[in-house]
């Protein structure tokens, strides 16, 4: 079928949709009716290439001031037309609704739609998208790529641990962040410094979309990811001032933890695939990535150190412990260690 009798069926779907949830929602006080409708209103077929108009995302978030079912309604709605659409410019306004919420939506509304959608898929993959079809021409072929890149990227932003979404939602995250910081265990630090860069590596790597250049609805995804992307980093900077402040408690696992993760992070350095107005000022930039080079450094020197430490202590410990059950010493003729 070729994309402009695509475009029609997909046209004339809508209107059928929409006239049937409008008939429902004036009828009934159905929850459910009034959140299809706001949604296929948001996510319409037509005009392909347009992102959702402000004034229906701001029909969406209304869902969240009310009660519960109709928060339950819409989190309902916009996962099954997320997850049931085969055409990639809904699915691509599916997502970008999806992100909008998370960034705005009220706390109701952004727990029912995180339920809705592990409840349907589970905890690692809840969008299921990165087998999206690919279309059979380059505007189509370059629609879906996006529509993989960008799921995964969502996934990356639902499965990272409070307070994340809310700090990526209200662009606030500098509030309580320090507090936030400072009250981790050192697992838990190297832990979101990982979820972050992980964030921040598939923010790096967009496929190539020569097709979709001057595409609005491209255009706007890759903006909120750059936003999301530069977040991160902010995120991943606060928390890398903190780790040099406690290196000195890190264990030994932790510190080469942490290592593997900023040895990744350095490999997205020269990955800037954004236009420059929607990424970090230079002197901003520069502070990051100094700091990354930093604390880089600084776990290096510790586990060329470490390592020695740790090899005395162990030695003299199992040295004791062959005493302890034998009434005598042995000597052990050689030891491996891991090179780090």
């Amino acid at each position: 079928m070729g994309r402009k009798l695509r475009l029609l069926v997909g046209a004339v779907k809508d209107t059928a949709s929409v006239t049937k949830a409008t008939l429902l929602s004036s009828s009934t006080s159905s929850y459910a009716a009034a959140a299809d409708l706001a949604v296929l209103r948001a996510t319409a077929h037509h005009p392909p290439s347009s992102p959702p108009h402000p004034r229906h995302i701001a029909a969406l978030l209304l869902f969240g001031d009310g009660a519960r079912p109709a928060a339950t309604a819409l989190a309902a709605s916009l996962s099954a037309r997320l997850l049931s659409t085969r055409d990639s410019s809904v699915a691509l306004k599916s997502l970008l609704c999806l992100h909008l919420l998370l960034r705005s939506a009220p706390f109701i509304l952004l727990d029912q739609l995180t339920f809705s959608l592990y409840a349907r898929h589970g905890r690692r993959s809840p969008l299921l998208l990165s087998s999206f079809p690919l279309g059979s021409d380059p505007l189509s072929w370059s629609l879906s790529s996006c529509v993989r890149w960008y799921s995964r990227l969502l996934e990356l932003l639902l499965l990272l641990p409070a307070p994340f979404p809310a700090a990526f939602a209200t662009g606030n995250c500098d509030h309580h962040l320090s507090e936030w910081v400072s009250s981790l265990l050192n697992g838990d630090l190297v832990s979101e410094i990982e979820s972050l860069e992980k964030l921040v590596h598939e923010a790096s790597l967009p496929p190539e979309m020569p097709a979709a250049a001057g595409n609005r609805l491209v255009a706007e995804v890759v903006r909120l990811v750059g936003e999301d992307r530069l977040t991160a980093e902010h995120g991943i900077l606060v928390r890398l001032r903190e780790v040099r402040e406690r290196l000195g408690s890190f264990g030994f696992a932790d510190a080469v933890e942490l290592a593997c993760v900023v040895r990744r992070l350095e490999e997205c350095r020269d990955r800037q695939p954004f236009d420059a107005k929607w990424t970090v000022d230079d002197e901003a930039k520069r502070s990051f990535w100094k700091e990354v080079r930093q604390v880089s450094e600084m776990l290096e020197n510790l586990l060329v150190k470490e390592p020695r430490e740790v090899r005395r202590e162990r030695t003299g410990s199992v040295s004791a412990r062959i005493v302890d059950r034998t009434g005598s010493s042995v000597r052990f003729s050689s030891s491996r260690w891991l090179n780090v």
